[in-house]
């Protein structure tokens, strides 16, 4: 079987009973080796009988492993076997070669986050310390790099979560072959009171925040009414009039379906319409936007019915819900969010927060816990477990109830 060898070859091939080949259209002696297992790799041929493998299917791009050939073919070209080369040990891969030729590739053909977690890898690992071999690393140099960012004032959250990221990296590099061992396997992260920093709104602060939102919609639908009038003077294009629509842009609802539903700001971001059923009152969220990576359902209550509906009313034929103005994904709304949290004077309070709320306030409805992870889309209870302590008032009436026992 003849192709060219790419992304869309790639992702159609198939498995077969028997083992066999696909040579490239473009470079001879390329080609890939399908296995009855489903594993693929790239493969150099560069003379009759004589091959060498180059990467496995997935973890190289097909243009990584296109560059590889070419070197091995001008390599023998120059009467260079290129199994007779002196190969490095795998320990002296460098931290920079490793993350650029085969973690950063990998990582964005499967993590939806990708460029912003290899963006923040080189920021704190690969800049001050590619230099380095993988097997450098102890946990005695990645302590010492921890204790030196807790000095400079970054959480003991946040250095964990730099650490586990680092960590998850060279395991892909055992996985792989790279180095025999986990050079940070016995690396323990720092303990954190995490649950003691959950933040929720109280029933004043979410008052002031539905009020601060009403008055915005308020004011700006009457700042677009003032606009108009003067446009109209002037024999100028009028902009839509969005007096007749329940909100003035895309921040209310987006707020308002958060609180009642615990989405993740990147689920609400991907949002499709072709996911939200208003017959059944159901939201699904898909595997492929999701954290776990698993498709879940969520009920919709009342309100969020109704923002939803009246959303759908006054938005283009977009297939997000959700859209800037140019009609993609939004990629934030700090600008937005922090204003409205100023104009409602809420402290310390940020919009993955909302989460926390959704999930506080089903605790303090007397919503059994294992519910609570379901609707929030945790893989097991470890992280559900935090929201237990969110109730401070329903457990001290709880406790208030052996003194009524009494009388």
């Amino acid at each position: 079987m003849r192709a060219l060898i790419g992304n869309r070859l790639v992702a159609n091939l198939v498995p077969k009973e028997r083992q066999y080949d696909v040579r490239d259209t473009r470079l001879p002696g390329f080609l890939i080796r399908v296995n009855p297992t489903g594993k693929m790799f790239y493969v150099c041929q560069y003379r009759r009988g004589r091959r060498i493998n180059i990467g496995q299917v997935g973890i190289i791009t097909p243009a990584q492993a296109r560059d590889k050939a070419v070197t091995i073919l001008g390599d023998y070209a120059k009467g260079i076997d290129p199994k007779a080369k002196k190969i490095q040990p795998q320990t002296k891969l460098t931290l920079k070669e490793f993350i650029e030729q085969h973690y950063e590739p990998w990582f964005l053909e499967h993590r939806k986050s990708g460029n912003k977690t290899i963006a923040h890898i080189n920021r704190c690992f690969t800049k001050p310390f590619g230099h380095m071999g993988l097997d450098e690393f102890t946990p005695s140099f990645i302590d010492q790099w921890r204790t030196q960012r807790l000095k400079i004032g970054r959480s003991t959250e946040t250095a964990n979560r730099d650490v586990a990221t680092f960590k998850a990296a060279l395991s892909k590099a055992v996985l792989w072959g790279l180095i025999d061992n986990h050079p940070l396997d016995k690396l323990k992260l720092l303990r954190s009171d995490r649950s003691g920093k959950i933040r929720f709104l109280s029933k004043d602060e979410e008052k002031r925040l539905r009020e601060a939102l009403l008055n915005r919609d308020i004011r700006k639908k009457a700042e677009r009414a003032s606009a108009n009038e003067w446009r109209a003077e002037r024999g100028y294009e009028l902009y839509e009039d969005i007096y007749q629509y329940s909100f003035a842009d895309h921040l209310t609802p987006m707020t308002l379906l958060a609180m009642n539903t615990g989405l993740r700001r990147g689920e609400l971001f991907s949002l499709l319409w072709e996911n939200v059923n208003f017959d059944y009152a159901v939201l699904t969220i898909e595997g492929a936007y999701a954290k776990s990576g698993k498709t879940r359902h969520i009920p919709l209550n009342s309100e969020a019915l109704q923002v939803l509906k009246a959303w759908r009313a006054q938005t283009k034929s977009y297939d997000l819900v959700f859209y800037n103005k140019d009609g993609n994904r939004f990629d934030s709304i700090k600008r937005g969010w922090a204003k409205i949290l100023e104009v409602a004077n809420i402290k310390n309070f940020r919009w993955h927060d909302l989460r926390h709320h959704f999930a506080s306030k089903l605790v303090m409805a007397d919503v059994d816990l294992n519910t609570v992870r379901e609707l929030l889309g945790h893989s097991d209870m470890t992280m559900t477990l935090r929201y237990a302590h969110l109730a401070p008032e329903h457990k001290a009436n709880a406790v208030e109830r052996l003194v009524t026992a009494n009388i």
